[in-house]
């Protein structure tokens, strides 16, 4: 996979950089359609019920009309035109106001350059979220329901043995992933959507050429030791914590692949979630429209 980082601008487009090729016009009709999903913790927050009058006096809006609302809108994301982000690249907070979102890209933003500062806080963020203890909580019960490592129990006992682990390796990768390797080696291991626009299988292979892939603070392609390094190092640190016979390397090569999945997937949900929220916000929006009309016809 990391000779992915020689070869992948042929194979597979890159990121979109901060100028999307989107024009004006285009963006603007995009957003006479599109709420400003970021106005809370994530796309669960739907626009409130217009007037029939409001309604019809939005959608007589002209383009230029249009891009001028939004741009007085500071909830609405901007690419590095100043120009609104179109609906289905916006990256949310929060997917579902729930998941984690700190580290995902807008399609087309252009984010605060990464430093030993801003990766140590959205680290930290990251490690101390209260969705961490929730999916702790439930990767402990099921670990100790299967009796994944016998050597550390059963039952309450059991369950404590899983937790306080779990959290150390959780800690330890998102500190070694996010903050001390890439700051160290300047890699940017954010995830950089490339959004709508292209075919559902090129954006399925880009997600999973993300685990090898990532980019410089340039901004070029290159090997993503820091991500990959951070999860062998974790694995190499949990064995001062866990018994000898959880500490083999068929254990730890399986723990191993099981964190490169679980990242796959939720960048997978990261990558789509934002053409799924668009399509069920909008179709939210044509109802209260619908029924703005029925209730404004005499």
């Amino acid at each position: 996979m990391l000779s992915f980082a020689a070869s992948g601008r042929a194979q597979l487009p890159e990121a979109p950089e901060p100028n999307t090729g989107i024009s004006s016009a285009d963006r603007a009709s995009l957003e006479s359609h599109a709420s400003p999903l970021e106005a809370g913790p994530g796309f669960l927050v739907l626009d409130p019920v217009l007037p029939a009058d409001g309604l019809q006096s939005a959608s007589k809006q002209s383009p230029t009309a249009a891009a001028a609302q939004a741009k007085s809108e500071p909830d609405v994301p901007r690419d590095a035109n100043g120009e609104p982000i179109p609906l289905e690249r916006r990256q949310p907070k929060r997917i579902l106001g729930f998941m984690p979102n700190f580290r995902t890209v807008s399609g087309g933003a252009k984010p605060p350059p990464p430093t030993w500062k801003n990766n140590f806080v959205i680290a930290t963020h990251q490690a101390t979220d209260y969705s961490t203890f929730i999916f702790l909580g439930l990767t402990s019960i099921t670990a100790e329901g299967l009796n994944m490592h016998p050597a550390l129990g059963k039952g309450v006992c059991g369950l404590y043995a899983y937790s306080w682990r779990g959290f150390l390796d959780k800690t330890d990768n998102t500190y070694l992933s996010a903050w001390l390797l890439p700051s160290l080696l300047r890699e940017d291991t954010r995830y950089y959507a490339l959004g709508a626009g292209r075919p559902i299988p090129i954006r399925a292979l880009y997600v999973i050429s993300r685990q090898g892939v990532a980019r410089t603070y340039g901004g070029r392609q290159t090997p993503n030791i820091a991500g990959l390094g951070g999860k062998v190092l974790t694995q190499v640190v949990s064995r001062t914590y866990y018994p000898p016979s959880a500490t083999s390397f068929t254990v730890l090569a399986s723990k191993f692949g099981y964190s490169v999945m679980r990242d796959v997937i939720f960048s997978s949900i990261r990558e789509f979630y934002p053409d799924i929220a668009a399509h069920y916000i909008r179709k939210h929006r044509d109802k209260v429209a619908r029924e703005a009309a029925k209730t404004a016809t005499p």
